[in-house]
């Protein structure tokens, strides 16, 4: 049978047709089935709708920080920290929370006016720094006698900025009795404060007097004060304030200078000034001895210490300690593993081997309503005016002091305790509550995944060319038999 050349023509063209439609379409149907398996390496074969476990927060058995005595891990050949006199002590790195070395950690003893970091990371987000307050008498009754005073007077205005300078210079209990008075008051203060350190996972601390003065069953620990000064760090009004040596407090009609009690930041009283110093804050009481929280930033790096009651040495004993600790921690102590996280630990992993029971899915959902009003309650609260998102803490690796930056991302606020004047729940995220870690956020409900229907289009695509194909051939077959 001779085959015309319109007949061969209408071949060719039809095969053309053919291979065009099928390429690209086995080019989409290969991407398709590619998509689904690297969502599952990248979301951990998550389920469609279903959220995400968070990662990981602290990547360090927290057991070393509970054990008796001084905990480090040393390479061969690297030396160890100093010998203290501090009844506890840590040293940690302030970007990464890790912490390099530690004696009795969490031994709960009293904090003294370094509690007064843990009252601004509560307080301060609560209170526009530009407000107006004039101080009533009864704001400045029931502070403890041989208390340090910063001066504040009844009938006179301050400016809440002002309070907050006479707070961590001079560590003014009458300033922060007024300001616990603008927040709604001494125990609701004190609540809040103990909801705020157990959401950055200090279970240590125990607030009753929220300016640090002695009080029966008050308690901290150097690993709690070390999670404050790291927290505080990332707040750019408290890093601007606990960085101050110097400023002017209002009386009136004129001011008078004062200064940080914290003399490695001013070097005076004997104490030489600590290169690279950024604060945090200093304290003393009879009963808790002399306490410290420190922060220095050297080489790209940032480091955090905590020192409570040295037994030797007087009172520049508790800053030279912190030197020798920030001195080893910037030197020998960059090459040792952490023995421990100043990150809250990781909330459990979620798990879907078994299908939960009718009773617990409405527990969970009441749980999670719960949670939902909590938050809420929370982003309700009150909140300072001009109030800013965070930054992460990462950006010690610049090199640069934190200050106020329209960037800067600030932690969300914790509601007062169950039982509390104020409706709400508690924090984190700064943090999750700041127990929980960073999460990965859920997986969108019908994205491509491991559960997703295969479409039927490609199939119905697949079969329709080769149709239209396989009739164009028989067409083109039959034209040329009856030529």
């Amino acid at each position: 049978m001779i085959v015309s050349s319109s007949a061969r023509i209408a071949a060719g063209a039809s095969a053309l047709l053919l291979l065009c439609l099928l390429l690209p379409l086995l080019v989409l149907s290969s991407a398709a089935s590619a998509t689904p398996s690297a969502g599952r390496v990248a979301e951990g074969d998550a389920r469609p709708g279903e959220p995400m476990p968070p990662r990981p927060a602290a990547r360090v058995d927290p057991s070393y920080l509970h054990r008796p005595g001084t905990q480090v891990r040393l390479p061969p050949g690297v030396a160890g920290p100093p010998d203290l006199s501090a009844l506890s002590w840590l040293v940690a790195d302030a970007a990464t929370g890790d912490v390099l070395a530690a004696h009795d950690a969490h031994r709960r003893l009293p904090p003294a006016s370094t509690l007064k970091a843990l009252f601004a990371l509560t307080v301060l987000p609560r209170l526009a720094q530009d407000a107006r307050h004039t101080v009533r008498e009864e704001e400045l009754t029931g502070i403890g006698p041989g208390s340090s005073l910063v001066g504040v007077k009844e009938d006179v205005t301050y400016e809440v900025a002002d309070l907050w300078r006479g707070v961590f210079l001079h560590s003014g209990n009458d300033a922060v009795r007024v300001l616990a008075g603008m927040n709604g008051g001494w125990q609701r203060t004190a609540r809040q404060m103990e909801a705020v350190a157990r959401s950055l996972g200090a279970h240590d601390t125990k607030v009753v007097s929220p300016d640090g003065y002695d009080a029966p069953g008050q308690v901290s620990s150097a690993y709690d004060l070390a999670v404050f000064g790291r927290e505080g760090l990332r707040d750019p009004d408290f890093a601007r304030y606990c960085a101050l040596p110097y400023a002017a407090f209002p009386a009136g009609g004129w001011k008078y200078g004062i200064r940080s009690t914290n003399r490695l930041l001013t070097g005076e009283d004997g104490v030489r000034r600590y290169p690279g110093i950024i604060g945090v804050k200093n304290g003393y009481t009879s009963k808790a001895g002399h306490t410290l929280i420190a922060a220095a930033r050297r080489g790209g790096r940032t480091l955090v210490v905590s020192v409570m009651n040295p037994q030797s040495g007087g009172f520049r004993a508790v800053y030279e300690e912190a030197r020798d600790l920030l001195d080893w921690g910037f030197g020998p102590g960059a090459k040792v593993r952490p023995v421990g996280s100043l990150l809250p630990p990781a909330p459990r992993a979620l798990t879907h081997s078994a299908a939960p029971s009718p009773g617990a899915s409405a527990g969970a959902s009441a749980g999670a309503s719960a949670g939902a009003s909590a938050s809420a309650g929370a982003r309700a609260g009150p909140r300072r005016r001009g109030a800013r998102l965070r930054r992460p803490l990462g950006r010690y690796g610049a090199g640069r002091c934190p200050r106020g930056r329209s960037t800067a991302v600030r932690r969300a606020l914790p509601a007062d305790p169950p039982g509390g004047p104020e409706a709400g729940g508690p924090i984190p995220g700064a943090a999750a509550p700041s127990g929980a870690g960073p999460g990965r956020p859920p997986v969108a409900a019908g994205a491509a995944g491991a559960g997703a229907a295969p479409s039927p289009v490609l199939p119905v695509l697949l079969v329709g060319s080769a149709c239209v194909a396989a009739g164009a051939l028989w067409l083109a077959r039959r034209r040329a038999g009856t030529d």
